[in-house]
């Protein structure tokens, strides 16, 4: 099994970064002005927007 990429809100980070709010169903259209937080391992994820969101892993400027 692969690591998971999607976080719900009071799960815990698994790797230090900044995480960005994205849509459950709707990922590749994407959100206007997502909300960010920048978190340490083991920080809990906030809350999102609403119910249907979910956290991610931003991607790093230098990769594909």
């Amino acid at each position: 099994m692969g690591e998971r990429t999607e976080f719900e809100p009071g799960d815990k980070a698994p790797n230090n970064g900044t995480y960005i709010e994205i849509g459950e169903t709707a990922f590749h259209m994407g959100i206007e002005n997502p909300k960010k937080v920048t978190l340490s391992k083991g920080d809990k994820f906030p809350e999102t927007t609403n119910k249907d969101r979910k956290w991610k892993l931003k991607k790093r400027e230098n990769e594909a």
